[in-house]
């Protein structure tokens, strides 16, 4: 009796985006419009299938980028977030999803690109709450890597991720109010990001400000990780209400 040969079961591999960036001092997150089944016509995180010619997982993630927004990846700090693999994920079959997290400062309007009809910036806030359906599981994805953005921000130098390549700290301070969702003390900010070494460093110039003195430039220091870490505050009763309004 001959023996069984076994086969591999038909696994599809995808990579998703949270892209993130700063407008108008709020935090966007960017959104296409599917142009093709399953979902047409609905909001989505920019991704797609990896290719069968050996491409790595990050190309994949790298060409997604370019192919679905037209931004550039040389623009954007871009990191593995999470393995998203539900077996009811997707209509369409079991389809693995590798999820990233890029984040950049000051991105232009996207233009939508081959398997997108539209693409813009949405803010996170939008997301989060519901406000706006996304397609399959990419709320989900989307709210992780929201998270996980909000919480590097406590350990790590991904702040300056946001910023150009030269900032003041109330800019920096801005980076924190927008992505964590609250106010900030201004001088126990300065403190508690002078006193973490390496986070940040002079960059020899000042910029001339209208009417006032001229504020210092700083630009991202040698040290990625943050000690001591800058602890987010805990959230008031008025935003703890809002979020359980919004659930």
């Amino acid at each position: 009796m001959q023996d069984d040969v076994w086969s591999p079961p038909p696994v599809l591999l995808t990579v998703d985006l949270v892209i993130l960036t700063l407008r108008e001092s709020r935090l966007h997150v960017l959104l296409v419009e599917r142009g093709g089944d399953p979902f047409r016509g609905m909001a989505a995180l920019p991704g797609g299938f990896l290719n069968h010619d050996g491409e790595e997982i990050l190309d994949a993630a790298h060409r997604e980028l370019s192919e679905e927004t037209a931004l550039a990846a040389g623009w954007v700090h871009l990191e593995q977030l999470a393995v998203y693999g539900d077996s009811g994920r997707d209509p369409r079959g079991r389809v693995v999803s590798v999820a990233h997290l890029a984040i950049a400062p000051g991105l232009p309007d996207p233009v939508a690109g081959t398997d997108a009809t539209d693409a813009a910036w949405v803010p996170a806030q939008a997301v989060l709450s519901g406000e706006v359906e996304l397609a399959f599981d990419h709320r989900r994805i989307a709210t992780d890597g929201i998270e996980h953005a909000r919480t590097k921000l406590e350990f790590s130098a991904l702040a300056t991720a946001f910023c150009e390549e030269s900032f003041t700290i109330a800019e920096l301070q801005q980076v924190y109010e927008a992505v964590w969702g609250t106010e900030l003390d201004t001088r126990n900010f300065y403190r508690k990001v002078q006193a973490a070494k390496g986070f940040i460093i002079p960059a020899g110039t000042d910029r001339r400000t209208t009417g006032g003195r001229p504020a210092r430039l700083y630009r991202a220091g040698p040290k990625t990780v943050l000690f001591p870490p800058l602890i987010r505050p805990a959230p008031s009763a008025t935003e703890e209400n809002t979020r359980g309004e919004e659930e």
